[in-house]
């Protein structure tokens, strides 16, 4: 249960309705703890064992008692309202605060992390382990609160009415308490391996979902099928065995429940005997234990609920705590961008394994325009994302205006940049938003600078031709848009922010060589606007027409640099890139 102590900074921060809940709870069970006194009571009365005073009749005196009955059930009642609107109300708002701290902690977290992570266990500790979380929140806080306030209550008034039949009714006890304290540690290891597997059963769930078109089109559906069955399978068994052993509980209080009932009975017929006690008065006592047996039967249940969230609770703590590598280490403000330096860089995503590039010194200067290329696995969208600040050099190191980049404002410095990835991305939404979400200022962004950013990425009568056209609501990510368009989207997205470093990671491959003369074109014109700066990674050499320095990387190594028509001079990699590509494409080289 240490896990739940992370839960302590909501109890302190909701404490007034906590402790409202807890006073409502103590208010409920005292009124509750005096009905079976007052049923006692009137047994008494109509068995002739209470003797009336001077001037009462049985009647009225059994008639006030049962409207006191009455009166107080109400009472209670209406605490018991008040406690599920404290305590019910307060994890429900804890539910919507942790969610967001998880949430805003997903985006505070680095590339890294979600490289080790699968979708679907991010998803579920978002929402099932959260929602176990609560379970613990709400009705297991509450029923455990419940059950030690009406305890001593209810043991008061047992010893009150008689204490040697209140020991016999209570001897069942301790056996409880023992056996719920062995089975809730096999409960809370079978809790971690059921929410283990769901999370397993929600990642084969999201990457079925999104790969099921390849699944189709190789016939796949079989397979997958048996996949899911076998998770699910699995799923089933672990869960199988924590309801089993929660089944054990109730069934097992209610065992001993009974058998207090049964000596309550016995003792207490002997003892009526010698005069030692009432009739009502072991009625009452009866009763008290029967109002203590839902209390003690819910032990089991809410067991299995804190046990669950327990086991939620230390997956949800296991990231919470996990730092981010990438820091923003500054508030200051940034000086206008004038070059980035790369000097010995090298970088490797884990200490032991080789290094992903090597090396790697170039300098990007303001208003120019690099081009990077190299076969596949070069290292060339890792180099993007050392630019970006996604990732942080093993070696050497990366300097903006001669600063640091890892010193630098990190949120300034992302202002200035616009990435357009190699694996585009686009959200269930309208085109519109999906343009505008690349603009620094959502409310402030026109519609003319939305057309205007299409147009540039020449996609505007692509959107026009739709029925709804900046209207039209994609599907997930994009899938009613050809690849062309996603990526010309994704460029439009990317303008409208108008910024200083424009990064391109190969993002102009689902196009056709006039359309990608086309925006290259207009990205010259606006390069030279707006003193953008450029960084084009592609695999073909049309793309790098305009570039002003090129970059030719082969296994994590700078193998070429120098101008493009520098670079045409030599005999290396840069020149039979391009004679390969002349063959197959020579109207766009001749161009």
């Amino acid at each position: 249960m240490k896990s739940l102590s992370y839960l302590n900074k909501y109890f302190f921060k909701y404490r007034w309705r906590f402790l409202l809940g807890i006073l409502c709870i103590i208010a409920g069970n005292y009124f509750g703890a005096q009905i079976p006194v007052f049923i006692g009571q009137s047994m008494n009365f109509l068995s002739g064992e209470n003797k009336l005073s001077p001037g009462q009749t049985l009647f009225w005196t059994v008639l006030g008692l049962a409207g006191l009955v009455i009166l107080f059930n109400i009472i209670k009642g209406f605490f018991l309202f008040l406690t599920r609107q404290t305590l019910i109300v307060m994890s429900r708002y804890i539910e919507f605060d942790l969610k967001n701290e998880i949430f805003d902690k997903y985006q505070q977290l680095d590339y890294s992390f979600y490289k080790s992570q699968s979708t679907g266990d991010l998803m579920n500790r978002i929402s099932e382990d959260v929602s176990q979380v609560r379970q613990y929140l709400g009705p297991g806080v509450m029923y455990t609160i419940n059950l030690i306030v009406l305890f001593p209550f209810s043991l008061y008034q047992m010893l009150k009415v008689n204490a040697e039949l209140a020991l016999y009714a209570l001897a069942p006890l301790p056996i409880m308490a023992g056996l719920i304290y062995l089975v809730s540690s096999r409960m809370n290891k079978l809790s971690k391996e059921v929410q283990q597997e769901q999370s397993r059963l929600s990642t084969l769930s999201q990457e079925t979902f999104s790969g099921v078109r390849v699944i189709k089109a190789y016939i796949q559906e079989k397979h997958a099928k048996q996949n899911f069955e076998a998770s699910s399978r699995s799923y089933l068994t672990k869960t199988m065995r924590l309801v089993r052993t929660n089944a054990l509980f109730m069934p097992t209080i209610s065992l001993l429940i009974g058998a207090s009932t049964l000596l309550s009975i016995y003792v207490g017929g002997m003892l009526t005997f010698d005069g030692t006690i009432k009739t009502g008065d072991i009625v009452s006592i009866i009763l008290l234990i029967y109002s203590l047996t839902w209390p003690f039967a819910s032990i089991g249940w809410v067991t299995s609920i804190n046990q669950r969230a327990a086991a939620s609770q230390e997956r949800i703590n296991e990231f919470l705590k996990t730092e981010p590598a990438i820091k923003n280490q500054s508030e200051a403000s940034l000086e206008l961008f004038q070059e980035i330096q790369f000097t010995n860089m090298s970088f490797r995503y884990k200490p032991d394994s080789p290094d992903v590039l090597s090396n790697i010194n170039f300098t990007l200067k303001r208003g120019e325009t690099l081009g990077i290329i190299g076969k596949t696995g070069s290292g060339k969208s890792t180099l993007l994302q050392l630019i970006v600040r996604q990732l942080d050099p093993s070696a050497g190191e990366i300097t903006y205006n001669s600063t640091k980049l890892s010193t630098i404002n990190l949120k300034e410095y992302r202002k200035h940049l616009s990435v357009v990835p190699q694996d585009v991305f686009l959200f269930s939404d309208t085109i519109y938003n999906n343009i505008t979400f690349g603009a620094l200022n959502l409310e402030s962004t026109t519609k003319e600078e939305v057309i205007e950013a299409a147009k540039n990425a020449h996609v505007l009568h692509n959107i026009e031709a739709f029925p709804d056209k900046f209207e039209t609501i994609l599907g997930e990510r994009g899938v009613n848009l050809s690849g062309g368009q996603k990526q010309r989207v994704s460029i439009a997205r990317a303008l409208i922010r108008k910024p200083d470093i424009l990064l391109l990671d190969d993002c102009l491959s689902a196009v056709d060589t006039e359309t990608e003369e086309i925006i290259l074109g207009n990205l010259k014109r606006l390069n030279q606007e707006q003193q953008t700066t450029s960084v084009i990674v592609s695999h073909r050499i049309s793309s790098l027409r305009n570039a002003d320095y090129i970059l030719v990387l082969e296994n994590g190594r700078i193998v070429e640099e120098g101008k493009p028509a520098d670079l045409l001079q030599t005999t290396g990699q840069y020149r039979e890139l391009y004679d390969k590509q002349l063959m197959e494409e020579p109207k766009v080289f001749e161009d």
